[in-house]
């Protein structure tokens, strides 16, 4: 089997790589590398390659004629999202487009598309099931809604094959470590975390103590890379046997406060780094927490790394011991 893996040199993508590598699938990535590293692909063959170039692209999947596409290409910072709307529209939803058009040109039905959490806005319930009204509060969401309506048409129009998989905190690294998180800038809070245990930052702020929550502080959904990429696999199964198009929450089900985070990773790192306390930061919710009973009734998936001291102390492991 071959599979096209775009954006395959990131961070969630490079771990899908290595899944699928282990599992003998013929690789090909394409990544224009301004995000990802070409260290972190570890099986099948890196072409750098910008979803925007519509005559590389065709090239490409008239060559290799894949099996199914994944794809991981699109920027992901949420408040670079708000000040610079248009970099984002262009790369997450124009270029998917892009990729979509063409693979109804060459005749490839199976697609898989990493979207994410924030397409739901600020829940209306907890936890959060994929019937959850639609309402992103950024441009980062928005561009991501987009492309699942555009998927619902290109279903019902050419029959192209999909599944969305909707992120909510993807962490930790490959238990081997021989890859992991490595964001310039680094936006998410458990690298930020441990670079401040590590000493490359200051302290690690606390954006916001008076949420309705149980301490104050934000609550996330973690779920580590490694059973991400494994739902990945079982999605890739399900459209290969004819699985109709769907959409599955990726999370565990239950979640972490920011201070319970700070107190697992100050256990794990055995370092009482500096904390402090900052204002709230608009459209962050108080609970994003997934309701994952489609995903595991219809994939038969069962977490293997459910254990936010392992998550953390395998992100911890690559954080001291990284390769790029």
């Amino acid at each position: 089997m071959k599979i096209l893996v775009t954006g395959g040199a990131g961070y969630i993508g490079s771990h899908i790589v290595k899944l699928l590598g282990e599992k003998g699938f013929e690789i090909l990535v394409i990544d224009n590398l301004s995000k990802g590293h070409k260290e972190a692909v570890l099986y099948g063959t890196l072409r750098k390659v910008d979803l925007s170039n519509e005559t590389a692209l065709k090239q490409i999947l008239e060559n290799f004629k894949p099996d199914a596409v994944m794809h991981f290409a699109a920027f992901i910072e949420v408040g670079e999202s708000v000040v610079n709307p248009i970099k984002y529209y262009e790369n997450n939803t124009c270029n998917t487009l892009n990729l979509l058009k063409i693979m109804v040109e060459t005749g490839i039905k199976r697609f898989i598309f990493s979207s994410t959490a924030a397409v739901y806005g600020n829940p209306q319930k907890i936890p959060i099931s994929e019937d959850h009204p639609l309402n992103p509060i950024n441009p980062y969401g928005q561009s991501k809604a987009f492309v699942e309506k555009i998927l619902k048409d290109f279903d019902k129009a050419y029959n192209l094959k999909y599944v969305s998989l909707r992120y909510f905190n993807a962490a930790g690294a490959d238990p081997e470590g021989k890859i992991g998180e490595s964001h310039d800038p680094e936006t998410h809070l458990i690298p930020l975390i441990l670079k401040a245990a590590k000493g490359e930052r200051e302290s690690i702020k606390i954006f916001g103590t008076d949420y309705p929550t149980s301490d104050g502080t934000c609550i996330r959904d973690y779920i580590h890379v490694n059973d991400l990429a494994e739902v990945h696999y079982l999605a890739l199964e399900y459209l290969l046997d004819g699985g109709e198009s769907s959409v599955f929450n990726c999370g565990y089900g239950h979640g972490y406060s920011v201070k319970e985070v700070i107190d697992i990773a100050k256990k794990v790192t055995g370092i009482d780094f500096k904390v402090e306390e900052a204002d709230k930061r608009p459209g962050d919710p108080p609970v994003l927490v997934a309701d994952s009973t489609k995903l595991k009734g219809t994939f038969g998936w069962k977490p293997n790394f459910d254990d936010l001291e392992y998550i953390i102390q395998t992100a911890w492991n690559w954080e001291n011991n990284k390769r790029f």
